[in-house]
């Protein structure tokens, strides 16, 4: 662990200033983490184009699951790295592999090649985070970290809310492939700064990585989401593929789980489970990576193909669910803070998430805009009461020592939810777009969908009326599908919600010694976390 005391009497000036380096790396680590927030955001809101330029609409969800579950497998590898050779160097070389990436994936000629771009892309990008999150705590004393904490947030918001909107108006005036080129200039100024004035205790220790059982986890999630993207569409669900991969899956888990019982430092320690709160915790952010990605992937298609937004009004079009899941969020942290007490929120939130999800499963090719956008708040007010409540919780639910791997794992098992959630939810959009087109559109219909040629709004006005109008139902029928299994799944984060039991929450109320304890402590875990 880095010597915090070293690094915080450097890092403040007299009457709690930072001083100017320490600001200039504070930036370099918003933008790093804006850079983490706002791929996805701009990506998904550039879908509809970039498979229009490319096809291939049976590979869509991968182009964001190949993200994911690199990011998923790489963060707990990018902790343990940085433990042992020290974090700013492993971090800026997670910056250069996730600018790798995003260039790589910028010059794709297919399909294909954007897919295994993006998988480098996420490598890199599952340091990112860790690494914010890493560095911040080494150099915030516990006094000033409320005041960055509302920084992140600001971060947090301009990506939510901005990145659709970027993510428009780059694909409609530069192209998609500028959707990926802009993070090369934004990441070549946060490596400069960190570079030149980031300057942390140099450290190494012996942590040793378990590369064993990282390997199981990411072979046990691989087979499963192959098996959720591909069983009944490329192959039959009683497929010799589909079963075979089943079997290496569940192989795969269930050796990973024996082998958290012998490694000498486990990526998932299991005794942090005994907790149910941090159990029914996981299984709620779970949930809600599920939902969330799987809306932000959908609905611009929804609004671009059947509403016919263009890609920066179908970011925009979003700004309803994602701006009353920031407000939520943020309400939903502070009076949980303040008085200790959170139970309603994720309860309160699940009925929400799972009225709103049912509410857009009813959106059909009359429904307005602000019909839809109605209902996008609704699913925004619930994911924001779940968002800030799952880590807290989560972190409260296990003792100090075991903070750090609370907090990875929760944040793992939202990333894992995200992943699942773009497959599934994929598979059964693909599934329901080509049975509707090949009933309503005929030999044309199937051809238009198998080439997947013209899914932005531009292109539909190109087809003939007919093929037009089967394209939109399909799409209709698909969103129909993804969101109505959205809000059965949601159905599980309720009932996991329910039987949270509240503990009182450590440090939670007014300011004072013990407060001042508790996040003494809470700073600690940080610099653990990873």
């Amino acid at each position: 662990m880095a010597d915090t005391k070293s690094v915080e009497s450097e890092s403040a000036e007299p009457g709690g200033k930072q001083p100017k380096s320490v600001r200039v790396v504070l930036l370099a680590l918003m933008i790093t983490m804006m850079l983490a927030m706002l791929d996805n955001m701009i990506v998904g809101t550039a879908m509809p184009t970039i498979v229009g330029d490319l096809g291939g609409l049976e590979h869509l969800s991968w182009v964001v699951t190949a993200y994911t579950l690199a990011t998923a497998a790489s963060t707990p590898l990018w902790g343990k790295l940085g433990d042992m050779y020290g974090r700013k160097g492993v971090f800026m070389l997670s910056i250069v592999l996730f600018l790798i990436g995003s260039a790589l994936s910028g010059m794709a000629q297919d399909m294909g090649q954007l897919i295994a771009f993006r998988a480098v892309q996420g490598l890199g990008a599952g340091g990112l985070m860790v690494g914010v999150m890493a560095i911040i705590g080494d150099l915030i004393p516990p006094r000033e970290r409320g005041k960055y904490q509302g920084m992140m947030a600001g971060v947090m918001a301009l990506a939510m809310i901005g990145g659709p909107l970027v993510g428009g108006t780059i694909t409609d005036h530069w192209g998609w492939r500028w959707a990926f080129y802009i993070n090369l200039p934004l990441g070549v100024v946060a490596l400069a700064a960190i570079s030149a004035v980031l300057h942390l205790p140099k450290k190494r220790t012996q942590a040793r990585i378990d590369y064993l059982g990282a390997a199981l986890l990411t072979v046990g999630i691989t087979a499963i989401v192959l098996v959720t993207t591909w069983g009944g569409t490329e192959y039959a669900w009683t497929s010799a593929v589909i079963m075979e991969l089943i079997g290496i899956g569940v192989a795969a888990l269930v050796g990973f789980v024996f082998w958290q019982t012998k490694a000498a430092e486990p990526v998932v320690p299991l005794h942090i489970f005994r907790s149910r709160n941090f159990t029914l915790m996981s299984v709620i952010g779970f949930i809600t990576g599920f939902v969330m990605f799987g809306a932000t992937l959908f609905l611009p298609l929804y609004q671009q193909s059947v509403q016919g937004a263009t890609a920066t009004n179908s970011g925009l079009l979003l700004l309803p669910m994602l701006g009353a899941m920031l407000v939520t969020s943020m309400v939903a942290g502070r009076v949980t803070t303040n008085t200790g007490r959170y139970k309603a929120f994720p309860v309160v939130g699940s009925v929400l998430m799972i009225v709103g999800l049912y509410l857009l499963s009813l959106m059909d090719t009359g429904t307005s805009q602000f019909t839809s956008g109605v209902y996008m708040a609704v699913v925004g007010l619930g994911m924001g009461c779940l968002m800030q409540i799952t880590m807290l919780v989560a972190q409260n639910s296990v003792e100090m020592k075991d903070m750090g791997v609370a907090s990875s794992s929760t944040t793992l098992f939202r990333t894992l939810g995200s992943s699942f959630g773009v497959a599934i939810m994929g598979a059964l959009f693909n599934s329901r777009v080509q049975d509707v087109m090949a009933e309503r559109g005929g030999a044309l219909g199937a051809k238009v969908t198998e080439q997947s040629a013209q899914l932005d709004a531009a292109g539909l006005e190109r087809l003939p009326v007919a093929v037009k109008e089967a394209y939109q139902h399909a799409v209709s029928a698909g969103t129909h599908s993804a969101f109505l299994l959205g809000a059965v799944v949601a159905v599980v984060a309720l009932l996991a919600a329910v039987f949270v039991k509240e503990v009182p929450l450590k440090g939670a109320g007014p300011k004072g010694d013990a407060g001042a304890a508790d996040d003494s402590a809470a700073k600690v875990a940080v610099v653990e976390a990873v």
